[in-house]
């Protein structure tokens, strides 16, 4: 069995979302503060032995509006079912996919309702909501809103902070995905027995430090040898554990030499997780002397030295602790899999930034690593019985995502939600882009996978035709920002270039509307004629009847003459969030240009004498005789003073406005350490993902 659809709402971001699972690994990538830390959080909570609570800063901060009108109802004396019926529920819904001949589905049979012998699904409802009491546990006592009801409204909240705890409770329930009011209350412990989850997070205390160190994987060395004591399938490895117990009781003398031998083989043969490029490092155990405190804060693992010396692990990069760490805790997982005597029906590993401090190219490989490493574990160490085991993985690494499959991205996207509120939109490349022609899905899927992801992470894109213009765009941005001062700066903003060439742009518009992905476009109007045999020629713009450019025929159809070009308006060259840049003439009335050497050219006249004649015919002669990527080296490393392209400066000022809007750095943050110093209060905005 596995998970194949979440719907969540009202937890921080995650106002409503929905978002399908992979049968094996599934990788969510998007900007910061997109939710995706939220997503994990959630799981974490849900998954817990505690009893499931959240508190007033986990709802969506566009729920505040409903507690402050079931205020406004309970003042005005409404029932308190009324009142309730404004409150905000967060709720979770999972539905979960089984083999209907399987001969046991474990707890999971409890949650099947319906009576559709076709239906191979189960739907758990998980609902944090107001108590039978709650409006009066809520509100009462609160002074009415007076005149000032900024003021009120934060004391009703303040409030709330306290009171929500008494006036809301978690549930759970089996529906029918087939008809809804078909519901069964379950006990909420049903849910940690039917799904097991493990948890890899992005803060793993890896950070070297001089006055500590940090035994982070020695802590991991402690869970597998108490999974070791309750092995049920290996004796091998129960017995090893028990002598190990047993040794520390009885022969305290010969602690170094039998027990830490005897841990150390508990670790894993490196071999085993066929990561390439990582030679088995050769870990040993050595534990400090207190039997009491042993497995809660002495045991540690040490790299192998000469001479007898042992290392700590702080003395290894952070890359290879790093790996090494995820590692441990996967081996943790399957062994507390599959030493639990009834063993959950799904287990779900969450992993949080596993780029960090790795190099690009073991980035890259820990994706399709995942899958080999289950695959050794189930082979070497469950005779291959299965391990139930899904990957979520949260990254903003694009060399993981150029790794991953594309249907196997969630991308997460924040986006406005009421006045200065924002809330998570999740698309699904799985299921987007339905609408998109299949030989640009099957092009945008190799090309994402070829080269890179960046679209995932970046605010804003530049896409580009040629060699010159990547090597001088970062030129042109700095040019154009300083001629617009006090207006946003797009130095300063999240963006990916990405050369495509002329050809191919028009493939990336369905990708970039789905990404809702602000993007300029810029090509070249590469004007032709037909000769006498009736075939297309490059010419001057000024002598074009038609364009050979694939991307402006795209945008305005086969037939667009040069002339036609010329005469578009600015609002003609965007549709949505895109926008296209094509050759315009430098001054209204002008010669124009054909490709983006000769418009360089007209746009800096005094470098480039070009004698008397047809300026555009010349320009493009003088181009022509130019070798691209020499020409662009010369201007943007020797030759630095020279003028933007008109067509390029006005698509870059048009791309430096507009969602997300750029944003100033918070100074609330130096604000906030200067008063703590000071000893002043300050009224600081709340920022992060609580959105």
């Amino acid at each position: 069995m596995r998970i194949k659809h979440v719907e969540i709402e009202n937890f921080r971001l995650l106002r409503k979302v929905a978002i399908g699972l992979e049968e094996r690994t599934t990788l969510i990538v998007g900007r910061n503060n997109s939710g995706k830390t939220s997503i994990a959080e959630l799981f974490r909570r849900l998954l817990s032995e505690r009893t499931l609570a959240f508190k007033l800063e986990d709802f969506s901060l566009g729920c505040h509006e409903c507690f402050w009108t079931a205020f406004d109802a309970f003042r005005a004396g409404a029932e308190s079912s009324d009142v309730r019926g404004h409150l905000p529920s967060i709720t979770i819904t999972l539905d979960i996919a089984y083999d209907v001949d399987a001969p046991d589905l474990g707890p999971l049979s409890d949650c099947i309702i319906d009576l559709n012998p076709d239906c191979s699904e189960a739907r758990l409802v998980l609902t944090f909501g107001p108590r039978a009491t709650a409006a009066e546990t809520l509100f009462a006592g609160i002074v009415a809103p007076g005149e000032d009801v900024a003021a009120d409204r934060i004391a009703l909240f303040r409030a709330l902070g306290s009171r929500l705890p008494a006036a809301y409770a978690s549930s759970l329930e089996a529906v029918d995905p087939n008809d809804p009011t078909n519901r069964k209350a379950l006990e909420p412990k049903t849910l940690t027995a039917l799904i097991h989850g493990g948890f890899i997070n992005a803060q793993r205390g890896l950070d070297d430090d001089t006055h500590r160190e940090r035994d982070v994987l020695g802590k991991v060395v402690e869970v597998l040898f108490q999974s070791a004591l309750t092995d049920p399938l290996d004796p091998e490895k129960r017995t090893t554990a028990e002598q190990l117990k047993a040794a520390v009781e009885q022969i305290q003398g010969d602690l170094h030499v039998g027990f830490n031998a005897k841990l150390t083989s508990l670790l894993p043969t490196f071999d085993l997780f066929g990561y390439p490029g990582l030679a088995d490092p050769g870990l040993v155990t050595e534990t400090s002397f207190d039997v009491d405190k042993l497995l809660n804060d002495h045991t540690k693992v040490r790299y192998v030295g000469v001479n007898g010396v042992t290392l700590p692990e702080t003395y290894n990069g952070l890359g290879v602790r790093n790996l090494v760490y995820m590692l441990l805790q996967l081996l943790r997982f399957f062994r507390e899999y599959q030493a639990s005597p009834a063993a959950a029906g799904v287990h779900l590993v969450f992993i949080e930034e596993p780029e960090a401090h790795l190099h690009p190219q073991m980035q890259e490989v820990f994706i399709r690593q995942l899958d080999q490493i289950t695959s050794a574990f189930v082979a070497q160490l469950n005779e291959n019985r299965p391990w139930p085991v899904q990957f979520v993985v949260t990254t903003h690494s694009p060399h993981m995502a150029n790794e991953a499959r594309f249907e196997s991205m969630r991308y997460f996207l924040s986006v406005a939600d009421g006045d200065g509120l924002r809330r998570s939109v999740i698309k699904d490349l799985r299921q987007g882009m339905g609408d998109a022609p299949a030989p640009d899905r099957e092009f945008l899927h190799q090309y994402l996978t070829l080269t890179r992801c960046d679209l995932f992470f970046a605010d804003k894109a530049v896409l580009i035709e040629g060699t010159s213009e990547r090597l001088l765009l970062p030129a042109m941005i700095r040019k154009t920002d300083a001629a617009a001062a006090g207006e946003p700066q797009l130095s300063s903003q999240y963006l990916t270039v990405m050369e495509v060439g002329g050809a191919y742009a028009h493939r990336f518009f369905d990708l970039l509307a789905f990404l809702e992905l602000r993007a300029l476009i810029i090509t070249d109007i590469d004007a032709v004629k037909p000769n006498d045999k009736g075939k297309h020629m490059a010419v001057p713009v000024a002598d074009g009847q038609f364009t050979s450019n694939g991307c402006i025929k795209a945008w305005f159809g086969n037939a667009v003459s040069p002339a036609a070009l010329l005469a578009k308006s600015s609002p003609d060259k965007m549709t949505g969030s895109r926008r296209l840049a094509y050759q315009i003439p430098e001054a209204d009335g002008g010669p124009c240009a054909r490709s983006f050497e000769d418009a360089f050219i007209l746009a800096n006249p005094e470098r480039f004498p070009l004698g008397d004649g047809d300026a555009a015919a010349l320009a493009y002669e003088h181009a022509a005789e130019q070798k691209k990527s020499t020409f662009a080296l010369e201007h943007a490393i020797e030759h630095t003073d020279w003028n933007v392209p008109r067509y390029i400066s006005d698509g870059l000022r048009w791309l430096a406005q507009g969602n997300p809007a750029p944003l100033e750095p918070p100074p609330a943050v130096a604000v906030e350490i200067v008063a703590g110093v000071a000893g002043v209060a300050v009224n600081v905005a709340e920022v992060g993902e609580n959105g």
